[in-house]
Formats: C-alpha cells, structure tokens, sequence
C-alpha cells in the first residue's frame, strides 16, 4: 500500500498529526464498501492481505500532491495533516504520478504537549520510544498498528497515536491487542517491535 503525506514548506504539519492521518487513511481504506466483497478495489485489497502487508510512505507537495488526487483511494485531513492511502497494488505497478514522490528522509516537528484522547472507543496506537524512527517510518508503523487492529476487533470512530514514555511501554505491550514487529526493509533491525495497539472502550 502506498501513502503519500502532504508536506509543505510553509506550514509542515506535526509528527504525531501526520502519523495519526496515515493511520486513519489506511483503515479507512480497508473499512471502504469499495475493498469489500463484490467492491471494484476488493481483489486488490484481498491480494496484499493475503501476503506480508507492507506500506511505502511517501511525502508531496504542491503540483505533485494535486497529481495524485485523481487516483484510487482515500483522503484523511486530520489536525493539520493529509494523508491518502492509494488501492493497493505490486511494487512494479505504482503509478507514475506515485513513483515521483519522495520515499526516505520525510521527518516532521515533534509534538511538544500530548493531545486529548478522543471520545471512547477509540484506537491507542504507541509507538516505541526506544527505537529511533523518522516521522515517515512511523506513519507506516502506525498504520500497520491501526491495520491489525482493525481486523482484531473491528472499526472505532477515533485514533491517537503516542510515544510511549519509556516507564510506561511496557505496560502498553501488556495491554495491547496487537503489536508490530517490522521486516526490516528500512531504518530498523528485522523484528523490532516498533508499535501497539489497543481498543479504548472506558474513558
């Protein structure tokens, strides 16, 4: 699955904004009338799952983040943050207007004061805070946390992804319904386990 994050000079959005937008751009996806049974991105969609998922995050700006918009997916505006998570496909058929977009190197101002957590229920991503990552590397942790999660226990109506304090990781595997272990491709030793999830049904 290829995500692109809309980075502009002028006014980047937040780390933590940028990785919650990917999160939910990619579960809305999944979650899309389109990806289900008899939907036209269904195929695609059953195809990627039945292999080891993985997601390129790329960044745009400008007339390059207009030329993808046309393509088949979804658009997440979330807190300053846009993110669109394309129809999943082979990495030898991404589209031109995809394949232009930067890969490596996209990392974005850290959040300086932790947000509200939304109403419940809603997804608890945390993120490692003892496996330094770019802000790209963990929008795509993220949405692989918010991925699995979605299929444990189904849709929620809110997300909010931290880093965990170190004191408190642990206590956050514990509690987690799914954990993320990477492959290795980029900026992390194969199995590192970079993020969790959980269901938050009691405020």
């Amino acid at each position: 699955m290829q995500l692109a994050l809309r980075v502009e000079k002028a006014a980047p959005p937040s780390h933590l904004a940028v990785c919650e937008a990917a999160a939910m751009a990619a579960v809305t996806l999944l979650a899309d009338p389109r990806s289900a049974p008899g939907g036209e991105w269904h195929e695609a969609v059953a195809s990627w799952e039945s292999r080891r998922i993985r997601k390129v995050v790329r960044r745009a700006r400008g007339a390059r983040w207009d030329a993808v918009g046309h393509l088949p997916g979804v658009l997440v505006d979330h807190e300053g943050a846009q993110a669109r998570a394309f129809v999943p496909g082979p990495v030898t058929e991404v589209p031109p207007e995809i394949s232009k977009l930067q890969v490596g190197g996209t990392d974005l101002p850290r959040d300086d004061e932790p947000k509200p957590p939304p109403a419940v229920p809603y997804a608890l991503v945390s993120l490692n805070p003892g496996v330094a990552i770019t802000t790209g590397k963990a929008a795509a942790q993220c949405g692989h946390a918010a991925q699995l999660l979605l299929r444990a226990v189904g849709a929620w109506p809110g997300l909010r992804v931290r880093v965990a304090e170190p004191d408190d990781w642990r206590r956050a595997v514990a509690e987690a319904d799914v954990s993320v272990h990477d492959g290795g491709f980029t900026e992390v030793a194969p199995g590192t386990m970079t993020a969790v999830a959980r269901l938050v049904s009691e405020s």
